[in-house]
């Protein structure tokens, strides 16, 4: 019952943001590719300046399954950063631990990713690391603990059979799924980086 109503709250996000947020979501998305309610199909007024900045960092924030809080604070950072503020807030936020458990194939969701990691489950560089925040500098070694990796979920993981509903592995990691291995060879490019998201209209949203 959880996982059905985690589903179609999910279903519902990614209808209200007009991007599906997981697998399953795509699903529904693909049947209903409008927003939910009552008047979804109906053809909406032209959505202010800041509604359109306002949603697209909902979608931005959405797709990694982050807090406020914790997006403002990688916004902060991303502005003191030398370089593109949009792009760096992208290329920040894509190398955190959850983040990269995904685009290894580790797991199918963000969601799932983020379990695997405060489980304990996965480890950087030889230590257990809980925090799905948690950045991965480059060289560093991400891998699943040897008392996890027979565990139903990493064999399947292992198996390859995230693979045929996640994005190419991007050149920034290196992948030996089968050892459930992966490591950040260098800072991600935003170019690279498979998020749906005009960068800009989240710069300005919190630049206003």
């Amino acid at each position: 019952m959880a996982n059905n109503t985690r589903a179609r709250r999910q279903a519902r996000a990614s209808r209200a943001l007009g991007i599906a947020l997981t697998p399953k979501a795509a699903k529904y998305f693909e049947r209903r590719p409008y927003p939910p309610g009552e008047h979804g199909r109906a053809r909406r007024k032209q959505d202010s300046d800041y509604a359109v900045r306002l949603r697209e960092k909902q979608r931005l924030r959405a797709q990694y399954g982050i807090r406020e809080a914790q997006m403002t604070r990688v916004f902060e950072e991303a502005r003191r950063t030398a370089g593109l503020t949009g792009e760096n807030l992208i290329e920040l936020l894509e190398m955190r631990l959850d983040a990269l458990v995904l685009r290894a194939g580790f797991a199918r969701t963000i969601a799932q990713a983020r379990q695997l990691v405060v489980h304990r489950h996965i480890m950087v560089d030889g230590a257990r690391v809980d925090r799905p925040s948690f950045r991965v500098s480059e060289g560093q070694l991400i891998h699943v603990h040897q008392r996890s990796e027979t565990m139903t979920p990493f064999q399947v993981a292992a198996a390859g059979a995230h693979r045929d509903v996640l994005p190419a592995v991007p050149g920034y990691l290196d992948v030996s799924l089968d050892k459930l291995q992966a490591r950040l060879v260098r800072r991600p490019k935003r170019s690279e980086v498979p998020v749906t998201c005009e960068e800009q209209l989240v710069v300005e949203y919190y630049a206003r």
